[in-house]
């Protein structure tokens, strides 16, 4: 799946676009990010400013690019329209890959993570399994990329404008689950002393690669980060920066792909 990407993302024409050449005229490269918690993206609570892997991934971005990196809060809800609207040059916002998503928008080529879902439970729920949640309530975010698995197997879903909000309704008894990245929960529920009465179910919910989004038809914006997210993979740039924001479990896929890009010399 994540080799695919690359001839996905590069099977139509190609297509001047002006976001690079705005980028390099004015050397600000703004990215949407999702702030709302966890270790890709949060704010720091000392210092009040932004953290976390997909904000490390921004910053190193624009430091190639030679440009001022403006960090935009979006959310799940609305992270796409603030793409498609202009209000941000790139989009790296816990929103994985699927087909769907990959026809309304472009993306860079190369993945730079694997994402799967897991579920927020009471340590004493009798679910065990996912097909337990058939006819439950369950939390989510609006625009997840886990509502369609979730509504496959018959949840009753309930979506919310933010991972927070879906987090606290799932305390508050408003459902059976809340279902997010495992990147989210298994360190909230390995860390968080409020979290202890809770425990996550595996295995992973659709697991997807995360990528960098673009407009559709941003040939020479993919074009110029594709590299640059390739030698982030071999240098083991990424890896460092998984283990620095204490990403739990650590990924697979990182692994996978710095010895792929280190055997082809990117």
């Amino acid at each position: 799946m994540l080799g695919a990407l690359i001839s996905l993302a590069t099977s139509a024409g190609a297509q001047a676009d002006a976001t690079l050449d705005k980028i390099q005229q004015r050397h600000v490269l703004t990215v949407g990010v999702v702030l709302s918690g966890g270790p890709f993206g949060s704010i720091d609570p000392g210092t009040q400013k932004p953290r976390g892997l997909n904000v490390d991934l921004a910053q190193e971005l624009g430091r190639q690019l030679g440009a001022e990196v403006q960090l935009v809060p979006v959310l799940p809800a609305n992270r796409v329209q603030f793409l498609q609207q202009g209000k941000v040059d790139l989009l790296i916002a816990n929103m994985e890959w699927t087909a769907e998503r990959g026809e309304i928008l472009g993306f860079v080529p190369t993945p730079f993570y694997r994402v799967g879902g897991t579920a927020a439970l009471l340590k004493d729920s009798k679910i065990s399994r996912w097909e337990d949640l058939k006819g439950q309530p369950v939390c989510t975010s609006q625009g997840s990329s886990y509502i369609k698995p979730l509504t496959e197997l018959g949840v009753e879903i309930k979506a919310f404008k933010s991972s927070s909000e879906s987090l606290l309704a799932l305390r508050g008894n408003n459902c059976v689950a809340a279902v997010h990245d495992a990147t989210l929960i298994n360190p909230l529920i390995a860390d968080n002393a409020e979290w202890q009465g809770y425990r996550a179910l595996s295995p992973e919910l659709n697991p997807a690669p995360s990528v960098i989004w673009t407009r559709p038809g941003e040939r020479d914006t993919q074009a110029r980060l594709d590299p640059i997210v390739k030698e982030l993979h071999r240098s083991g740039w990424l890896i460092d920066a998984q283990a620095r924001n204490r990403i739990t479990p650590a990924s697979p896929a990182l692994v996978e792909l710095q010895k792929q890009f280190q055997a082809n010399g990117a």
